[in-house]
């Protein structure tokens, strides 16, 4: 099946995630937003908002959603519910962990640009990298602890690891100070990060004009008076 992903075509964001599991499983896809003018899609079941992805006749919204649907077509999760399950709950943590990176530069509303909003922003990215962001590495080094393997689900790679990997990635882009203080604490999380840069597949797709640069369009965005704990 040739898979069609429906995302912003000038930032990494929530499509990043769904991106990197389409790219780690060679699957045959397209980022039509990146290829088309067109931005329609008509469906019974609208999504919301980007991500979306069509396979076949279905539209599937929502990145954990998504990534639900193809972990067990692209061999990116359990066979078993339980397993499914499992993954499908570190994904939504992930998006949780994601959410709060972004109001740590825009606390007060998205439709507000940051300068509107940077004292606040300080306040908050302050709480995040003292108390929510050791919170979130404390969990998935946990996991990785007592996962029986080197990946969240144990000895074989799922699509949850490929999100954990973005989501270190993104962190040093945002706030490479903080980062380097902290990594220190989680060598497991540090390590999977690594194994998963280090996939030929990923080392290909990371290194070509598919991966879309981080930026102060996307979620994760540097702004040097934010790096401070």
């Amino acid at each position: 099946m040739k898979y069609r992903l429906y995302y912003w075509p000038e930032i990494q964001g929530r499509g990043e995630f769904i991106r990197l599991a389409l790219e780690y499983a060679d699957a045959d896809y397209v980022d039509v937003w990146r290829t088309s003018g067109s931005r329609n899609h008509k469906s019974k079941h609208p999504p919301f908002a980007p991500p979306y992805l069509a396979a076949g006749k279905l539209v599937i919204a929502q990145t954990a959603n998504i990534l639900l649907y193809l972990g067990p077509r692209l061999r990116l999760a359990p066979r078993d519910e339980a397993g499914r399950l499992w993954a499908h709950q570190l994904q939504l943590t992930v998006a949780d962990w994601l959410d709060e990176v972004h109001d740590a530069h825009h606390p007060i509303g998205s439709g507000l640009y940051y300068e509107e909003q940077r004292r606040e922003a300080k306040r908050r990215s302050a709480d995040f990298l003292a108390s929510r962001l050791p919170k979130y590495l404390d969990y998935f080094e946990g996991v990785l602890r007592t996962s029986g393997g080197p990946w969240l689900l144990g000895k074989r790679l799922a699509y949850p690891d490929l999100s954990l990997f973005q989501m270190l990635a993104g962190l040093r882009y945002a706030f490479p100070r903080s980062q380097a203080r902290l990594e220190g604490r989680y060598p497991r999380t540090v390590a999977l990060h690594q194994r998963v840069a280090g996939h030929p597949r990923l080392v290909r797709y990371l290194a070509s004009p598919r991966r879309i640069p981080f930026n102060r369009q996307g979620i994760f965005r540097h702004y040097p008076e934010l790096d401070r704990i």
